[in-house]
């Protein structure tokens, strides 16, 4: 490599790149050229250290990172890069297994089942063992998504889908028995789905010393990016191959660890060296991103942290202005305050719309911002999922109102009816039919036909949601949204959301918060109205939905802090810095949660580059209506006041009505 490459790196990196032999652990913080050392790592082997390319692996988690690295190492060598085995867990293993699949009794020429495939075959399994009726029953994409968590954590499936099936009601054996169905379909058609790709490349190497030996034979390196966010099974599958040489660089940020409810176990960072003694420790702290003030209050909050690989980001830019902490009202006040300061800052014309991000904890926290972003007609784009009310499950909730106002509302009818079981949308249309057309929730004979009309099999359900929304027949809660949610919630829908969402307690937080949202309207139909017009404005405006399709530098981005990771924007706002919003209520409930939260906003500090503002509300609606008083996040206490400007601004009026730019 010339000495002008490695002139361009720092002394950290430097380091990290012309390691010796033997295992090293990159302690990479954020910002700190990560992809850089890697890609200077793989040249230097390759050019200096006199390595061939195919004796190298480079293991990523996307195929785009794969891509990038190997084209940046590509041009640093000019070339010769080719032979060079990189890419995903995935798809390396499936690259082995193209070779060695009859060791293991398949086929070389087996299928890949994609999600498509996999949950039409799971749908399949399900309705022949008998199980296809039942509403409550986990839909075929939750199930995939349960088995494929117990395998990357290599855990036992019965207690995995224990822990994920609460019910008392939940069918653990009807579970277990489409699992083996699915398993075994599986392998009569040659099959395997991407869970199966890492099992069997993990079995391959433990099963066949010989294909074990040719691999550890074969790469004399191997690199791994974004280590903290190894899964059991990808660990140990990374230590078989690496097993020979010993030269294991693992490269990664426990400081960024936050993916652990997919499988991600951060002790495998953490006790990298207990698995490999002989370890150098690397250290990357020198931030390339963000400003002085932005690392001041990320190193201040994940000091808090126990268990790390102590770190202190050391800016690399100089100047810029101290994060802002925003006391503010409520939601609504927040939603003004972040709309007024992103106008400000793209009227300066200093940061562009693409440039902004809003940061939040879970997908509810961005509701009233969004509605304040149609109101004021500004472009926004949601990164990390569809638009608040376009929800499935905010559809499904919303579906009894909207015959509560509208009884000739027959999408609404039919959304709520499919819910129920025996009912898909052939019943719905016939039962609709027999009743004439029309479904008045206040008047009992209705309610009557509708329950005649229903298949057997769903009456029960009906009965007990129909005593618990008009308990002694008095239909006073169809004109309370807030609460005729809550309720619809509590006696039925709350276990379809078990079955049909990988992410059910999420689910259920974004309607708890629709609960509080819809509780400020005096009637149904209030609400109604301000939901519709808010959608309508959000699909029909050209300016409003300009984030879908137009240019994204036209667009804020709203994303979770999740989905940010990895990102960076010049401008950035973090909404509800408060107890129970972020960190989440259920941090105190699950050991090493807090700490996964402090990771959490660790991660969302330090997209910032230029701009940082931490908004804490003072108060919040509860479901039923009630002010809730709210105090400001642990994580804010833990920053030194010096470190923030503070602001209190009054409630802005919203004056912004028809903006454009």
């Amino acid at each position: 490599m010339p000495t002008d490459l490695l002139a361009e790196l720092n002394d950290q990196q430097r380091a990290a790149v012309t390691a010796p032999d033997g295992p090293a652990l990159v302690i990479a913080a954020a910002g700190t050229g990560k992809t850089r050392t890697l890609t200077h790592r793989v040249a230097w082997l390759v050019q200096e250290h006199g390595i061939r390319p195919w004796n190298i692996l480079l293991l990523t988690f996307t195929n785009r990172a794969a891509k990038e690295m190997l084209e940046r190492a590509g041009q640093l060598m000019s070339g010769g890069i080719e032979s060079l085995w990189g890419g995903t867990f995935h798809s390396v293993a499936n690259r082995m297994l193209r070779r060695h699949a009859e060791r293991l009794g398949y086929d070389r020429s087996f299928a890949i089942l994609d999600e498509d495939d996999a949950s039409r075959l799971l749908k399949q399994c399900i309705a022949d063992l008998g199980l296809k009726g039942n509403k409550k029953f986990p839909k075929p994409d939750v199930l995939h998504g349960v088995f494929g968590l117990a395998a990357s954590r290599m855990a036992d499936l019965r207690e995995t889908l224990e822990d994920r099936f609460t019910s008392p009601e939940a069918d653990i054996e009807g579970m277990l028995k489409v699992h083996d169905l699915y398993d075994r379909r599986k392998r009569e058609a040659q099959g395997m789905d991407f869970d199966d790709l890492l099992l069997n490349g993990l079995r391959l190497l433990r099963e066949c010393p010989d294909v074990a030996e040719h691999y550890r034979n074969t790469f004399h390196h191997v690199l791994v990016d974004e280590y903290q966010d190894t899964s059991r099974i990808q660990s140990d599958f990374v230590d078989l191959i690496a097993a020979g040489h010993d030269n294991l660089m693992a490269v990664g940020d426990d400081f960024q660890s936050i993916y652990s409810w997919r499988g991600a176990e951060i002790v495998n960072f953490l006790d990298f060296r207990k698995r490999h003694p002989a370890a150098r420790i690397y250290k990357l702290e020198r931030n390339y991103r963000s400003v002085p003030g932005v690392l001041d209050v990320a190193n201040d909050v994940i000091a808090g942290n126990p268990e790390q690989y102590p770190k202190t980001l050391v800016p690399h830019r100089p100047g810029g202005v101290r994060p802002t902490l925003v006391h503010l009202s409520d939601g609504r006040h927040q939603a003004r305050y972040v709309v007024e300061k992103a106008m400000r800052l793209i009227e300066s014309g200093e940061v562009r719309p693409g440039e902004i991000a809003v940061l939040y904890r879970s997908h509810f926290h961005a509701m009233e911002l969004q509605l304040e972003l149609n109101r004021a007609q500004m472009p926004y784009t949601v990164v990390s999922g569809v638009r608040f009310f376009e929800q499935a499950h905010i559809k499904d909730v919303v579906a009894p109102l909207r015959l509560a106002v509208n009884p000739a509302d027959f999408l609404a009818f039919a959304r709520w009816m499919e819910l129920f079981p025996k009912v898909g949308p052939k019943r719905a249309e016939t039962m609709w039919r027999k009743l004439g057309g029309r479904l008045d929730l206040r008047d009992y004979e209705s309610r009557a036909a509708l329950a005649d009309a229903l298949p057997a099999d769903a009456r029960g359900a009906w009965c007990d949601l129909e005593s618990a929304l008009f308990p002694a027949g008095d239909t006073a809660l169809l004109g309370r949204p807030g609460e005729l949610v809550e309720t619809f919630v509590k006696a039925f829908y709350a276990d379809i959301i078990d079955a049909t969402f990988d992410t059910p307690r999420s689910r259920q937080e974004d309607i708890t918060e629709l609960c509080a949202f819809a509780a400020k309207y005096p009637s149904t139909e209030a609400f109604l109205d301000e939901m519709s017009l808010q959608t309508n404005l959000d699909s029909g405006t050209p300016q409003a939905s300009a984030g879908r399709d137009a240019d994204p530098d036209d667009a804020i981005r709203l994303t979770t802090v999740h989905q940010a990771k990895g990102l960076e924007w010049k401008a950035v706002f973090v909404l509800w810095m408060v107890h129970g919003m972020f960190p989440s209520s259920r941090a105190a409930e699950e050991p090493g949660m807090m700490a996964e939260e402090r990771r959490l906003f660790y991660v969302a500090v330090t997209r910032a580059k230029d701009y940082l503002w931490l908004c804490a509300p003072q108060m919040r609606r509860s479901a039923s209506g009630d002010l809730q008083f709210c105090s400001v996040s642990p994580f804010i206490e833990e920053i030194d006041p010096a470190k923030l400007q503070i602001d209190r601004p009054t409630t802005p009026a919203p004056a912004w009505r028809g903006y454009n730019w």
